[in-house]
């Protein structure tokens, strides 16, 4: 996957996080996954698939990380503890961050369909990838925690 595709999923994390959120957020070093399990307390899943694209965006966030999140994007007070108001936000953060790179992918003329977002709860968690295709995890750090977010996208 070339790096021109993935910047669009970097640069959407950051501006939909810090205008939604009011917290800055900072990327770090780039990494693959090796292993299919989800990384934090909390992760959004969205499919994409388009005649040149196919796979799959995955948010995982920290519990603290979104906690923090939350309270900012609601102006309310922090959770103690995931609920189903943090459940509807990841999954409309994930929409938000997929809509904003398949915005601005669709200006390198690449343009996909993304299917609705999925939220899950819970650590270690299996998801199922795209086969021999690799996973690239776009780390986030955050002054309420670490998030992450992952592509699983082949090229067809």
């Amino acid at each position: 996957m070339k790096a021109e595709y993935l910047n669009p999923f970097l640069e959407a994390t950051k501006d939909v996080i810090e205008t939604m959120a009011k917290i800055p957020v900072r990327p770090k070093t780039l990494r693959l996954k090796a292993e299919k399990k989800t990384y934090g307390a909390i992760t959004g899943i969205i499919g994409i698939t388009s005649p040149h694209l196919n796979g799959s965006m995955v948010i995982s966030f920290s519990e603290l990380c979104i906690l923090k999140i939350v309270a900012n994007m609601t102006s309310t007070y922090e959770k103690i503890k995931i609920d189903s108001e943090v459940v509807d936000a990841v999954g409309e953060l994930t929409n938000m961050i997929c809509g904003g790179a398949k915005n601005r992918l669709a200006k390198m003329d690449m343009k996909f369909d993304l299917a609705l977002p999925t939220v899950l709860v819970g650590k270690n968690m299996q998801i199922s990838y795209l086969p021999n295709t690799p996973i690239i995890v776009i780390p986030f750090m955050t002054e309420g925690g670490e998030f992450v977010v992952e592509a699983n996208l082949q090229m067809k």
